[in-house]
C-alpha cells in the first residue's frame, strides 16, 4: 500500500459514523474521534503540510470552525501564516466580505481586509467538502485580496453532494486535494 493510501485509511477508521444527526436520515461524520488520537491527528496534520508545501502555500486559510482546528496546526508544521475566514461580522476592523447561496437562503464570509496581499499563495484548509459553497466563496475572496489560490486541501469530501463540480469551477485549475472520499 502507497503512504497516501496508509494515511487516508489511518484517518477513516478513526471518523465515527453518528446516524440521525442532525436530523433524522443523516449520517453525521465525526471527526472528535481523530482529532483525539494524537498519531491520527499528527499524520492528518503532516499530510496537509506536506500538500501545502508542494503546492507552493505561503499562508493557510482555515475556514470557520473546523478548518481552524485542522489549519493552525497545519501552518504550523509548514512554517507559514493561518488566517482565519470567519462567518460575517465575527472579526473586528475592515474585513473583505464574500456572500455566497446556501441551499435556502444565503450566507456571507470575512477576512481581515491586511492579513492578505499581492504576492501571497494561499492553501484552503477545511474538514469536510460537501457543497462547496463556503469553499468557492473562499476562494473568491482570497482573489478579491489580491492575493492567489495555492489550492484547497480537505480532510474528507463528501462525494454524493457533487460539491467538487462547483468548487473546481471556481478553483480555476488550482488543485482540489481530499484525502478521503466517502
Amino acid at each position: 500500500m502507497t503512504e497516501v493510501a496508509d494515511v487516508s485509511e489511518l484517518l477513516l477508521s478513526h471518523i465515527r459514523d453518528v446516524p440521525d444527526h442532525p436530523k433524522p436520515g443523516v449520517m453525521f461524520k465525526d471527526i472528535t474521534p481523530l482529532l483525539a488520537d494524537p498519531a491520527a491527528f499528527a499524520a492528518l496534520t503532516d499530510t496537509l503540510a506536506a500538500l501545502s508545501t508542494r503546492h507552493g502555500a505561503t499562508k493557510i486559510v482555515g475556514l470557520e470552525a473546523r478548518g481552524f482546528i485542522l489549519g493552525a496546526p497545519v501552518a504550523i508544521r509548514a512554517g507559514l501564516g493561518f488566517i482565519p475566514v470567519r462567518k460575517a461580522g465575527k472579526l473586528p476592523g475592515a474585513t473583505l466580505r464574500q456572500s455566497y447561496d446556501l441551499e435556502y437562503g444565503s450566507a456571507e464570509i470575512e477576512v481581515h481586509a491586511e492579513d492578505l496581499a499581492a504576492g501571497d499563495r494561499v492553501m484552503v484548509i477545511d474538514d469536510v467538502l460537501a457543497t462547496g459553497g463556503t469553499a468557492a466563496a473562499s476562494v473568491d475572496l482570497i482573489r478579491r485580496s489580491g492575493a492567489q489560490v495555492a489550492g484547497v486541501a480537505v480532510l474528507m469530501e463528501l462525494g454524493f453532494l457533487d460539491g467538487r463540480q462547483k468548487l473546481e469551477r471556481a478553483l480555476e485549475g488550482a488543485p482540489l486535494e481530499a484525502l478521503i472520499t466517502v
